[in-house]
C-alpha cells in the first residue's frame, strides 16, 4: 500500500468529496455544506494513498478546542485502518497547534464509527437528543471528547 499523504482540501476536491459523502451517509452533507465550511475557514483535510484520494474530514477550531464535523473513508478502502490513521493524524496536528480537547458527535447506530472513536481514545461525555435526521424521525448523537 502507498504511504499516506495528508493535505488541505480545496474547492477543486469537492466533486470527489461530495460523491464519497453521498455513498457513505444516509443523510449526507450537500456540496453547499462543504463549500460553506471552506468559506467559513474550517479546516478541510484529505488523505491520499499515492495519487488516490482515500478520505476527507472537516474540522472546526475555536480557541483550544477542535470539533470533527464530518469524516469519511471512501467505501472501497474501508476496513484497512485508514480511518484510524487519519483520525490519529488529525488529533496530532490539532495537539501540535495547541488544541486541548477534540470533540465529535456520532450516531449510536454507527457501530463502526463508535468502535473507531473508542480505539482513538474518545470517551462519551453526553448525548444530544434528536440531533440527527433518521429514516423514522430523529436519532440521538453521542457526544465524545478526547483530551490532547
Amino acid at each position: 500500500m502507498h504511504e499516506a499523504r495528508f493535505a488541505a482540501l480545496t474547492a477543486a476536491d469537492l466533486d470527489w468529496v461530495v460523491t464519497q459523502e453521498a455513498a457513505l451517509q444516509a443523510h449526507p452533507w450537500t456540496r453547499g455544506n462543504f463549500e460553506d465550511s471552506l468559506v467559513a475557514g474550517h479546516e478541510a483535510w484529505g488523505m491520499w494513498l499515492g495519487e488516490q484520494p482515500a478520505a476527507y474530514a472537516i474540522v472546526l477550531r475555536v480557541l483550544d478546542e477542535a470539533h470533527l464535523l464530518t469524516i469519511g473513508v471512501t467505501p472501497a478502502l474501508q476496513g484497512q485502518g485508514l480511518g484510524g490513521r487519519f483520525l490519529a493524524w488529525l488529533c496530532a496536528r490539532a495537539q501540535h497547534d495547541g488544541v486541548a480537547s477534540f470533540y465529535l458527535e456520532v450516531r449510536p447506530s454507527n457501530r463502526a464509527a463508535l468502535a473507531l472513536y473508542t480505539r482513538a481514545d474518545f470517551v462519551e461525555i453526553g448525548r444530544r437528543r434528536g440531533y440527527y435526521p433518521a429514516q423514522d424521525g430523529r436519532e440521538d448523537a453521542i457526544v465524545m471528547r478526547r483530551a490532547l
